[in-house]
């Protein structure tokens, strides 16, 4: 589960780069929001949660492990998704943006849960 958490992070890092290189060329910054939750709840906070369990692989061997890996998976593009939307007008989309974020909050909540209970375990 590490390694494919690190794979998906550094697609994100990549779609955050490329918003963030679309916004500079296009003087249009709209997406911000959108550009810096690619990064931190995608590059960077599964990056991190990728590399914690490679270097404690007792972490994502827990039910609690696959219960974040699915409900950030799942929560983050419906969020993000959702939240590009509503920045370019589509207000009737809003119920995805909070939708998406409880998923991603309860993901990091299992998360946070499963280190402290866990790392020191083994």
């Amino acid at each position: 589960m590490g390694d494919t958490l690190i794979k998906i992070s550094v697609v994100y890092f990549l779609i955050g780069v490329l918003l963030g290189l679309y916004m500079s060329i296009a003087h249009n910054y709209i997406l911000t929001g959108v550009h810096v939750h690619i990064n931190l709840l995608g590059w960077m906070s599964l990056g991190v949660a990728g590399i914690l369990y490679k270097l404690y692989p007792h972490l994502e061997q827990t039910v609690v492990a696959k219960i974040h890996f699915w409900l950030h998976n799942l929560g983050l593009p419906i969020m993000m998704g959702g939240l590009t939307l509503v920045l370019l007008g589509n207000q009737g989309i809003v119920a995805a943006v909070s939708v998406g974020s409880m998923a991603v909050v309860l993901g990091i909540i299992f998360f946070v849960y499963n280190v402290l209970t866990n790392l020191s375990k083994n």
